[in-house]
């Protein structure tokens, strides 16, 4: 039976004893209802992974034995960023989700010319903080150590102007360019937009920016399917696919 695999921001090391944080000992005893003796894997982004076996189960703490560290490969070599316009609720958090199971290594959310989402400042924090623990659980469901980083919100006009790594993308149903299957980038940038998708306006700025206008096949995608075409195609022709 495959163990359940747990973040911590804990410094994991070898043969040492600890005492999991708060939330990590909740999600064990009272979700997972594990006991004494049995085991889970521990990682993070700094240590890596860890076998680690249950010392003492309580109501309030968990104290655990880190054993050997586990060996993971489970990185691509492409580095892979997306920068899309915020949708509501649950597609957003699909987006995060699945990009982080395909292998994203950042993801900026953007306010652009349709996005309808708006986001009060005394509100970002918790914002962040769920988007946080949304790709947190999809680290711990696929197997990543790598948590995506996930960029405060800021406008399309702040971010464009930045730079950006890699071959860079705009998806645009109308583009006529497919992705550069003969390249052999490094790294990619996405830029993907809400729903209604990106204005014209918002599409030349980027293409002056040198993002090229591709499109996914024949068909117009919404704004969470397109994210997960994109990093799949990108880890097929230049990732670990």
């Amino acid at each position: 039976m495959r163990l359940s695999r747990i973040y911590t921001k804990q410094a994991l090391i070898a043969d040492t004893e600890i005492q999991l944080e708060d939330g990590v000992a909740h999600y064990i005893s009272k979700v997972l209802r594990l006991r004494n003796n049995d085991q889970v894997s521990l990682f993070n982004e700094r240590d890596g992974e860890f076998l680690v076996t249950l010392q003492a189960v309580e109501k309030r703490a968990v104290t655990a034995l880190i054993e050997q560290a586990v060996s993971n490969n489970s990185e691509s070599a492409l580095c892979v960023h997306l920068a899309i316009g915020i949708s509501r609720g649950e597609r957003m958090d699909y987006v995060i989700q699945k990009a982080t199971e395909l292998g994203v290594n950042s993801i900026i959310p953007l306010f652009t010319e349709r996005c309808e989402v708006k986001i009060k400042a005394e509100r970002l924090d918790n914002r962040m903080t769920h988007w946080e623990r949304v790709a947190i659980s999809a680290c711990e469901q696929s197997g990543r150590c790598a948590i995506p980083i996930i960029v405060p919100p800021q406008s399309l006009e702040q971010w464009l102007p930045q730079e950006h790594q890699g071959d860079c993308y705009v998806l645009d149903h109308r583009g006529e360019k497919a992705f550069a299957a003969d390249r052999q980038p490094s790294a990619v940038t996405f830029l993907i937009g809400p729903e209604g998708g990106l204005s014209e306006a918002e599409i030349s700025a980027a293409n002056s920016s040198n993002f090229a206008s591709s499109r996914l096949g024949a068909r117009v995608l919404r704004t969470e399917t397109a994210p997960v075409v994109a990093i799949s195609l990108a880890q097929y022709l230049w990732g670990d696919f």
